[in-house]
């Protein structure tokens, strides 16, 4: 990397810490005597563990430890937790329970500074001290560089930090060691005591540094990992008293790392490895929760049959593909739903019912924009009450079922910049009355009784109307120009039926170079199109000459000159791509030819598939 290039990076990281030549304000008489640092860089999502030995060397007793982070970092800040270390010499745990910590404002410190307070349990005294692990995860704080690449360039990121621990204490000893995907490293800052091995590189130790100590560095090195972004993720879950808990989850994905630039080919995709685009993604890998059934993965087209499904009595993996390659800067929506055993999420306590289940996605390393999660409760739930293990927007709104008279409670929980240590357990507790249960039972015994009723009165009341009526006949005229339209719709069907042959034999000659079999299949298209041709002829010309397909003739007629349309373009694009092979032109030549056609073969198909659905409804 460029020198003027690296400085520009660092700017704004000096600019955010030029205020730090001098402590800010006195924390406490608390020092840090040692501080080990861990990133892992390994993925899209940036966490930083920090080992904590805190000694109070002043004489009164301290109930908090502050933590500083920078603005710019700190607005990136999407999960922090502080455990206890217990336990002497080696033999240390952690309690795996963290202490309360929220944001404080003490005095004198600028606004390009964030603190946290950790809350202990009892007071550090004179002479003590104690080891506090921090474990603090950031989101969209991998900066691509550069911004945009190419379908077959690897993806290369920056990430900016501090060599020195920035703290409002005294630190006596402390090390910083950068866990990275991949040995490869494009540049780094070559910083005192910094020491790159394999794929970690480690800075320090460095001692006796004042509060509010900082070292600016930067590495430039590859990552590939899937960079999938949720701009919105919606999880209904849905409890049902008869025994099942219905999750569905709505995503809006992006692939957030370095944007792809110029022009995708499938062809180079499937056919050169080297190609396929080193950060792209195919497929995300969802852990649902044991004894998951009924599983389903669609989108907007509909359901998607590129799925693998597998599980035991621990786990149950959902192995998604969308219908395409995700490039950088690429989108995709689809939903994936499930059912659950009702008796292993909801249990009773002290006269109520409670729901607990956990809150965050089961997709693997997805970072959440924006996360909606609706529990929709019994209709006559009541008394209703939410225990999350960290602060969430909560609402309520109504959701009308089938069957349902006012309607059944949603609590509706909100939560931005959400990462996977999220996905923890919550509860939400109601009181349900279990007579109303019955409600639902009753009302279609009620219905089908009346149904009954309305059948015996049907079966002896003559509603028929008259053969020789004016309305019937014309109703079987109608009929007659249905039918027949549908056969025209049918018969175009299969029109693009053998396009797709001609395809598919373009598709098998680039993988196998037959240009033998590529003609046989074109003459046995060529055949069934001129078959088809003289079997369009008879149900054309009788709507054309029938006065009750008067409104939609124009349609029909308009499909069947697009199609021809098609067909001429899609039989010059097979002539041009097999003449490409006969004289061995490359493959780069052939698609440059074959351009022109493609697109215009693209426009000519869409606009086919509109007309028929637009036939369709009519």
């Amino acid at each position: 990397m460029k020198r003027g290039m690296m400085s520009s990076i660092l700017f704004p990281i000096l600019f955010a810490f030029a205020f730090l030549s001098s402590p800010v304000f006195s924390a406490s008489d608390l020092i840090l005597a040692k501080v080990d640092r861990r990133i892992d860089l390994t993925s899209q999502v940036v966490r930083i563990t920090t080992s904590l030995k805190v000694e109070n060397t002043g004489s009164d007793v301290v109930s908090e430890i502050l933590l500083s982070f920078p603005e710019n970092q700190a607005k990136h800040l999407a999960y922090l937790k502080a455990t206890l270390v217990e336990g002497k010499g080696k033999v240390k745990t952690s309690s795996g329970v963290g202490l309360p910590v929220k944001a404080v404002q003490p005095n004198d410190v600028p606004p390009a500074l964030t603190i946290y307070s950790v809350s202990l349990p009892k007071g550090l005294e004179k002479g003590h001290s104690l080891m506090l692990n921090v474990l603090a995860v950031f989101t969209h704080t991998l900066q691509p560089f550069p911004e945009k690449i190419n379908q077959g360039d690897i993806q290369l990121l920056l990430f900016q930090e501090s060599a020195q621990y920035l703290s409002p204490y005294v630190v006596n000893a402390q090390s910083l060691t950068l866990k990275l995907p991949d040995a490869r490293i494009e540049s780094y800052s070559k910083l005192e005591n910094a020491k790159l091995q394999g794929s970690e590189l480690k800075y320090g130790p460095y001692e006796n540094l004042p509060p509010f100590s900082f070292l600016p560095m930067v590495i430039h090195f590859e990552n590939n990992q899937p960079f999938a972004v949720a701009k919105e993720l919606v999880r209904e879950i849905e409890i049902s008293h008869w025994g099942n808990v219905q999750i569905t989850e709505h995503y809006d994905i992006i692939h957030a790392g370095a944007q792809s630039k110029g022009e995708f080919s499938r062809l180079d995709y499937q056919t050169r490895p080297y190609l396929r685009g080193a950060s792209a993604f195919r497929r995300l890998v969802a852990k649902l929760p044991p004894r998951a059934h009924s599983v389903y993965y669609r989108d907007e087209i509909g359901n998607i049959s590129t799925s693998s499904l597998w599980g035991d009595s621990k786990k149950t993996e959902l192995e998604i593909e969308p219908r395409y390659p995700m490039f950088g800067g690429w989108k995709t929506a689809f939903t994936i739903g499930y059912g659950l055993p009702l008796q292993d999420f909801l249990f009773g306590l002290d006269g109520k019912r409670f729901l607990n289940i956990t809150f965050g996605a089961p997709i693997n390393e997805l970072v959440i924009d924006n996360l909606f999660v609706k529990v929709v409760l019994p209709e006559g739930s009541k008394d209703i009450s939410v225990s999350v293990p960290f602060p969430v927007k909560e609402g309520q709104e109504t959701k009308i079922s089938h069957l349902d008279i006012v309607g059944r409670p949603v609590v509706v929980l909100e939560k931005n910049n959400v990462v996977p240590e999220h996905n923890e357990h919550f509860q939400v507790y109601y009181k349900f009355n279990s007579l109303s249960m019955l409600r639902e039972p009753l009302m279609l015994i009620s219905g089908f009784f009346f149904l009954f009723v309305a059948c015996i009165v049907y079966s002896h009341v003559d509603i028929s109307i008259s053969k020789s009526s004016a309305s019937y006949l014309a109703k079987l005229q109608w009929d007659e120009v249905q039918a027949i339209t549908q056969l025209v719709h049918g018969i175009i069907n299969r029109f693009l039926i053998a396009h797709d042959k001609l395809e598919t034999s373009l598709h098998d000659l680039s993988r196998t170079g037959d240009v033998q079999a590529c003609k046989a299949t074109r003459k046995s298209v060529d055949s069934s199109l001129k078959e088809l041709s003289k079997e369009l002829k008879q149900p054309l010309a009788f709507l054309q000459s029938s006065p009750q397909a008067a409104h939609i003739l124009p349609k029909v007629e308009e499909l069947v000159t697009k199609e021809r349309e098609l067909q001429e373009k899609l039989v010059l694009k097979h002539t041009t791509v097999v003449d490409g092979y006969e004289k061995k032109l490359g493959g780069r030549e052939i698609e440059n030819r074959i351009a022109s056609y493609q697109q215009k073969i693209t426009a000519l198909r869409r606009e086919v598939d509109d007309l028929m659905d637009l036939i369709d409804e009519i």
